[in-house]
């Protein structure tokens, strides 16, 4: 879905709220009920029914009748929410044109007050459709069910720790600025991706650069994992900058020399057909020889130091990781039949909770009290009032996990059928 901040001006303040309580109610529903929604917002004489239909108008939420009537965010409503914030935090001031898309993000310019350019990044986990993921990702497996925005927020938080680790630690990567939700402001690379690039003054120079980045990684205990020209920026002076460290793994993990390796060959690969760069066949087709090849995973992880304590000081702790695994593993061997069918729409594509991963996100929660509170500064006789309102609808949302029922319930509760069952009843007692 594209991003039009245009109506963002427009939002009132029970706009926001509405959104809001959604994402608070979302905690512990894959649709928010209506009521709940009410409830949650509390305003004044009940004025949530227009403001919601507001709101689906201009696609910021999702309307579901199914089961029960109720909404949920959609991507553009998530936006909207951490934008408002960080431009409540003075971040920036102002959204200008996209400058990048890929599979799992968008890139915006963003200005401050005083003119800085910064680059706003929103994660969207989930815009793929389900059966490439499923086919390229294995730790998919056979889940069915995701909360992609829950994802898309634990991934802008991992890489905006990675990014504040590597600059302390010296790596050429952006200065990370804020973070908040699935949004992640950062330094503007004034530069190219590698992949555009067709002649360089020094291709050798620059490939020593790259591979030496590979390596120092490691020797920090970290792998890139999807290093190649896509997520390598160059500038005018051939100066490197890479990016994109969501998907990035310690030394430690079982797959690390796969990766390693991986990051490694496709920088051969890259220079040897775009710059004509000649390697040894030993350098490119044999990575398990010590002899003039290219880097030996298992001779770097000998000397690397890991940063677990520096991401877990930069706000991303293991505590999360293992959250993050949770929901994407939880499950797995519960639904061996289930089929991961395709979409191309964002809306469809957003928001779906499974009931037995409920236990472990419940305590991470999409908005903060802060920041709920935040919207109600301007009415402090009401602060309290919406205080107790709000642990109350929390506390309501909490005990409302109805039990679903199949479309053939009613035979069982002697409810009316319908006319073609009437049919199929007919011809079993004719046979």
């Amino acid at each position: 879905m594209k991003l039009d901040v245009e109506y963002l001006r427009h939002l009132s303040k029970d706009g926001f709220r509405v959104l809001t309580a959604v994402e608070m109610g979302m905690r512990n529903h894959e649709i928010v009920p209506s009521e709940l929604i009410s409830r949650i917002a509390s305003l004044k004489h009940g004025g949530s029914g227009k403001v919601l239909n507001t709101l689906l108008e201009h696609k910021l939420l999702h309307h579901d009748s199914s089961k029960y009537d109720g909404y949920r965010l959609t991507y553009l409503g998530y936006d909207f929410l951490a934008i408002k914030t960080m431009v409540n935090r003075g971040v920036f001031a102002a959204v200008g044109r996209q400058i990048g898309v890929g599979k799992e993000s968008d890139i915006f310019e963003v200005a401050t007050e005083d003119g800085t350019v910064l680059a706003m990044k929103l994660h969207r986990l989930g815009r793929t459709s389900f059966r490439a993921v499923k086919s390229k990702r294995d730790y998919l497996r056979h889940r069915s069910s995701f909360n992609w925005l829950y994802l898309s927020r634990l991934a802008a938080l991992k890489e905006f720790a990675f990014m504040k680790a590597l600059v302390e630690h010296g790596f050429p990567v952006p200065s990370a600025v804020d973070c908040n939700r699935h949004c992640v402001v950062m330094s503007l690379v004034h530069g190219y991706p590698l992949v555009q690039v067709k002649q360089l003054q020094n291709p050798y120079m620059v490939f020593e650069t790259i591979l030496g980045l590979v390596i120092r990684l490691a020797e920090h205990g970290l792998i890139h994992c999807d290093f190649n020209e896509f997520n390598i920026m160059i500038d005018d002076d051939e100066k490197i900058t890479m990016i994109d460290f969501p998907q990035m793994i310690s030394v430690s993990h079982q797959n690390a020399r796969m990766y390693f390796d991986r990051d490694v060959e496709c920088i051969y690969k890259f220079f040897r057909k775009r710059f004509n760069l000649s390697f040894d066949e030993n350098e490119v087709d044999c990575v398990d020889t010590n002899e003039g090849g290219p880097p030996q995973f298992y001779n770097i992880m000998n000397v690397s130091g890991f940063l677990d304590k520096d991401l877990e000081a930069s706000g991303f702790t293991r505590k999360d990781q293992n959250d993050m695994e949770k929901l994407i593993n939880r499950d797995a061997e519960k639904k061996p039949g289930s089929d991961l069918e395709g979409t191309e729409d964002e809306d469809d594509a957003g928001v779906e909770i499974n009931e037995a991963s409920l236990e472990d996100f419940d305590s991470l929660s999409f908005v903060s009290k802060a920041e709920f509170e935040h919207s109600s500064e301007e009415d402090p006789q009401s602060s309290k009032r919406l205080r107790r309102q709000r642990q109350q609808a929390i506390g309501a949302a909490r005990g409302s996990r109805k039990t679903t029922t199949t479309r053939n319930s009613y035979k069982d509760k002697g409810g009316k059928s319908s006319h073609s069952s009437k049919i199929q009843k007919q011809l079993t007692s004719w046979s």
